[in-house]
């Protein structure tokens, strides 16, 4: 039983080290110049990793020529200039009011005291 385990096991080496050489055929050198060939023909970026999703989104335009249509843009009235308008769910009321109404609300019984769902 030892024996056949042991044989089992040698001939699983075997095969698994005989893969690894023919996975390396190609010598560091080799590889090297390939790489080099492919920078130099424009296949491939020079360095580690890839280009970034965003790289070519850049705008072609110059930075004046955006300044100034930003700017023509403003005084058409086609865009707003500053920041952006301030959110409109916000409420009106002053805090005394709220708590009137969640103080009449829980007394008519359409929403319960503290946390939780209202109780129909």
């Amino acid at each position: 039983m030892k024996k056949s385990l042991l044989t089992l096991t040698a001939i699983a080496a075997a095969l698994f080290t005989s893969q690894m050489a023919v996975a390396q055929d190609k010598a560091r050198a080799d590889v090297k110049a390939e790489a080099k060939a492919a920078v130099k023909a424009g296949d491939v970026e020079k360095g580690e990793g890839s280009t970034s999703p965003t790289a070519g989104a850049k705008s072609t335009k110059a930075r004046a020529d955006v300044k100034k249509e930003a700017a023509a843009a403003e005084k058409s009235g086609t865009i707003e200039k500053g920041p952006s308008p301030a959110p409109t769910g916000k409420s009106v009321k002053d805090r005394a009011e709220v708590k009137k109404e969640a103080a009449a609300a829980v007394k008519t019984g359409e929403a319960t005291k503290g946390e939780g769902p209202a109780k129909k």
